[in-house]
């Protein structure tokens, strides 16, 4: 996998390279101190996972996320930061990143991470799920959880087994709108990755299994 690694403290990026070099299909081809560097040199070449810090010189990385995912929606960004308010959070979704990793999260989250992304999932860290929830109600109906009529139809068919292009299909919306749909169902249930999202539509009753 060609990574790159966009933060502006050199000493967390040699670092962070050095555990990444532990992974056998992962290099480092490229890195950035701020997000114009990241920009500028995204017009030469395509990484297959971004690592993406937030507060940042020159351009931060909200504003390197919108620009990229701009021009390549399909590009795989995990956020690198050491905040974890909401406010970042949902506007991160909303820009389209496929993950997002609290700096003080174990190396073992960031293998989870890859793993997940690589395999056209999401991930998001455990330690920012119980932030959120702590943030929430945690009763156990629908309400509660906000979802809206179309996360739980989305949800619904992601329960029936439907791909996120079947499902696109299925709706007349785009791929990338079920994306954010169920981006938003993980982040209102704290679940990180769609086979837990499915195991808590079964628990929480918003899906009875066919017999």
């Amino acid at each position: 996998m060609n990574i790159w690694l966009v933060d502006d403290h050199t000493l967390f990026r040699q670092s962070f390279k050095t555990l990444l070099f532990r992974l056998r299909d992962a290099n480092v081809s490229f890195e950035a101190s701020n997000g114009q560097q990241f920009i500028d040199h995204l017009y030469l070449a395509k990484p297959d996972i971004v690592f993406m810090d937030i507060a940042m010189p020159n351009m931060d990385g909200l504003k390197a996320t919108e620009l990229a995912l701009s021009k390549y929606p399909d590009l795989r960004i995990i956020i690198l930061s050491m905040y974890g308010e909401r406010e970042y959070y949902t506007k991160l979704v909303d820009l389209g990143i496929k993950g997002f990793l609290l700096k003080s999260c174990d190396f073992k989250e960031v293998e989870m991470a890859i793993e997940a992304v690589k395999n056209g999932d999401y991930y998001f860290s455990q330690e920012l799920v119980q932030q959120m929830l702590f943030q929430a109600q945690t009763n156990d109906t629908q309400q509660d959880y906000e979802i809206s009529p179309r996360e739980l139809e989305i949800l619904t068919e992601m329960c029936n087994g439907l791909s996120t292009q079947e499902i696109a299909d299925k709706f007349f919306i785009s791929k990338r709108t079920v994306e954010k749909h169920r981006a938003n169902l993980m982040i209102k249930t704290g679940c990180s990755n769609a086979a837990s999202l499915v195991i808590f539509a079964v628990r929480k009753g918003l899906y009875h299994i066919k017999q």
